[in-house]
């Protein structure tokens, strides 16, 4: 195993766990304590976990949010499936909003597969994936560039875009709970996913399991806002939460 893909296991495994050992660590990957030590270094290094006295804990914090380089090495094979559960959401000719999100610029690899969409988005990376789809129209969002997101925050976005009107928003999320719905670290990012939110008919979020249950410093969108949660793992008795509240939930590949 390489070690980029040993580091993503380990990312994956505190967020599941919370907490993980150097020693239990060494057993899953049959490596030395030196590796793993190494490789818990370079990994606290670009922000994705604390280390502690022989192991290491889950990074999170109301305030803290993963840059875009540092968010593509977690939960990816999760993400992919989430993003082909989307998929099927989306019918040729649409006009939809793609926001700012690692989930979501697996969704944006997968549009060559649909025909005649516009797609609105503040995601520098996703314009770049879309540029070269002929059958695809761009819309970038203007704003103030938001360096290691590569994001736009738009603060005339607000009024630029508030005449029109998408068939259907896919927005990533940071942490969702049922009583603060969906939270961002970030004031800014949460006035621009408003803004995506006011301009669509349907609101669709793409969230990984570790991120529900959890709540990050500003909200952008009530429980009763969201129309469809994609997630790839969610407990029966959370999902019947969210059906309760009227949130469709689909499960990728289930």
């Amino acid at each position: 195993m390489f070690a980029e893909e040993r580091r993503i296991k380990i990312v994956d495994l505190i967020n599941e766990r919370r907490k993980v050992t150097v020693d239990e660590l060494c057993g899953v990957f049959n490596v030395s304590s030196a590796t793993i030590r190494a490789d818990l270094r370079e990994l606290q290094r670009a922000g994705a976990l604390t280390r502690t006295h022989g192991g290491a804990i889950q990074k999170v914090r109301t305030g803290f949010e993963l840059n875009s380089q540092q968010r593509v090495i977690q939960h990816l094979a999760e993400k992919q499936r989430i993003a082909r559960a989307a998929l099927a959401m989306i019918d040729d000719g649409d006009r939809m909003v793609l926001d700012t999100g690692t989930t979501t610029l697996e969704l944006a690899k997968l549009l060559h597969e649909r025909s005649d969409l516009t797609v609105i988005t503040n995601d520098i990376e996703i314009a770049s994936t879309l540029e070269e789809v002929e059958s695809i129209e761009v819309i970038v969002m203007g704003g103030v560039l938001r360096k290691r997101f590569h994001c736009t925050l738009s603060l005339q976005g607000t009024q630029m875009y508030s005449g029109l009107t998408v068939d259907k928003a896919f927005l990533g999320v940071n942490s969702l709970s049922l009583n603060k719905g969906a939270t961002t670290p970030d004031i800014g990012q949460a006035e621009t996913k408003k803004a995506l939110i006011a301009m669509s008919n349907r609101v669709i979020l793409l969230c990984d399991g570790s991120k529900i249950d959890r709540v990050s410093f500003v909200q952008f969108a009530t429980i009763d806002q969201i129309d469809t949660l994609i997630t790839d793992g969610i407990d029966k008795a959370m999902q019947s939460a969210f059906q309760d509240k009227g949130v469709e939930v689909v499960v990728a590949g289930r």
